[in-house]
C-alpha cells in the first residue's frame, strides 16, 4: 500500500520545498494539499467538524503554486489537490495550471476534485450552492475538451470553449470517459457521488475513510453499471490518523493508496509526525 500524505500549509507551517523533501527522501509515496481561496468573517455556514473553524484554513497556501515548488525538488512523490474547488475557478485557467503542473513533474499529479462546503466563500466567487455539482461537472467536461489530443468545442450549461490549441497536454492517456491528470473526486458516499465517480474520474477520496465496507461495495455497482472496468477504480482514504488495523482493513477492500493527515504545524512537529507514520511505509 502507498502512503502519501495531506497537510493545511500556510504561512506559518514547514514550507512545500523541506516537506517534500523529507517525503521523498524518507520514502513516502506523495502529498497531497487543500484549497480555500479565503474565509470569509461573517459566515453561517457551519465547520463540517464541529465547533470553531481551525485557523489553517483562512491561511492555506495556493496548493497549484505550493505543488510547483514541491515538484522542483523531487522526482519521485505524487502531488495532488485534496482538493480543487473547480467551481470556484474559471476553468480554461484551471485546465492551463493543472496541465502545466502534470507537464512539469512528468505525469505526477492527481486532481482532486471537491463540491465544497463553505456557502459563503463559494457566493463570493458567484457560486450559486443548489447548482454547485452541475457547476463542476460542466467545469471539468469544459477543461478535458481543452485537455483532448485534438482541438476540441465544448457548449455547456455554464460555460463553453471553442476548438483551441490548448497546450501542454497532461501526460495520461485516455481511460475511458476521463481525458487529462488522474483525477479523483472526494465527498460523502451517496448516488450522486458515485455517479459523478463512474461518469468523469479515476476514483473517490473519502475524507477519514469511515463506513468503507457499505460504502465501496455500493460504488464499485455504479461503476460497473456505467461500463467501467472493474480493476481501474481507485479507492483513496484521505486524511485518515491510521493504525495498523485500519490500514489491514483498507487492503482487504483493495485500497492500494492511503493519505495520512499531518498537523499544520512548524517543521519540527512535522517532521515528528513524519517520524511516527514510518512505520507504516
Amino acid at each position: 500500500m502507498r502512503i502519501a500524505t495531506t497537510i493545511f500549509l500556510t504561512d506559518e507551517t514547514v514550507t512545500p520545498v523541506r516537506l517534500a523533501r523529507e517525503l521523498e527522501q524518507r520514502g513516502f509515496a506523495g502529498l497531497y494539499l487543500p484549497e480555500h481561496t479565503h474565509i470569509p468573517v461573517s459566515r453561517r455556514t457551519p465547520y463540517p467538524a464541529g465547533g470553531d473553524l481551525p485557523r489553517e484554513y483562512g491561511r492555506t497556501l495556493d496548493p497549484f503554486v505550493a505543488l510547483g515548488q514541491a515538484a522542483a525538488v523531487t522526482e519521485r512523490i505524487t502531488l495532488g489537490t485534496g482538493i480543487t474547488l473547480v467551481a470556484q475557478h474559471d476553468p480554461i485557467g484551471l485546465a492551463k495550471q493543472a496541465a502545466t503542473l502534470d507537464h512539469l513533474s512528468g505525469g505526477r499529479f492527481t486532481l482532486g476534485v471537491g463540491y465544497g462546503w463553505n456557502v459563503e466563500e463559494a457566493a463570493d466567487h458567484g457560486v450559486e450552492w443548489s447548482t454547485r455539482r452541475e457547476l463542476t461537472r460542466d467545469r471539468l467536461a469544459l477543461m478535458r475538451a481543452l485537455w483532448s489530443a485534438e482541438p476540441t468545442p465544448y457548449e455547456g450549461e455554464y460555460g463553453s470553449v471553442r476548438a483551441s490549441f490548448a497546450y501542454p497536454k497532461p501526460v495520461q492517456g485516455p481511460r475511458g470517459p476521463v481525458v487529462g491528470p488522474r483525477t479523483l473526486i472526494g465527498g460523502a458516499a451517496g448516488p450522486k457521488l458515485f455517479a459523478a465517480i463512474a461518469e468523469h474520474a479515476d476514483g473517490w477520496l473519502p475524507i477519514g475513510g469511515r463506513g468503507l465496507t457499505e460504502s465501496v461495495p455500493k460504488l464499485r455497482a455504479a461503476w460497473e453499471e456505467a461500463g467501467r472496468d472493474p480493476k481501474d477504480l481507485q479507492v483513496v482514504p484521505y486524511a485518515v490518523l491510521p493504525d495498523p488495523g485500519k490500514l489491514a482493513h483498507y487492503a482487504d477492500l483493495g485500497v492500494e493508496e492511503v493519505v495520512l493527515q499531518l498537523p499544520p504545524a512548524g517543521e519540527r512537529e512535522v517532521l515528528r509526525a513524519l517520524d511516527g507514520y514510518a512505520a507504516y511505509l
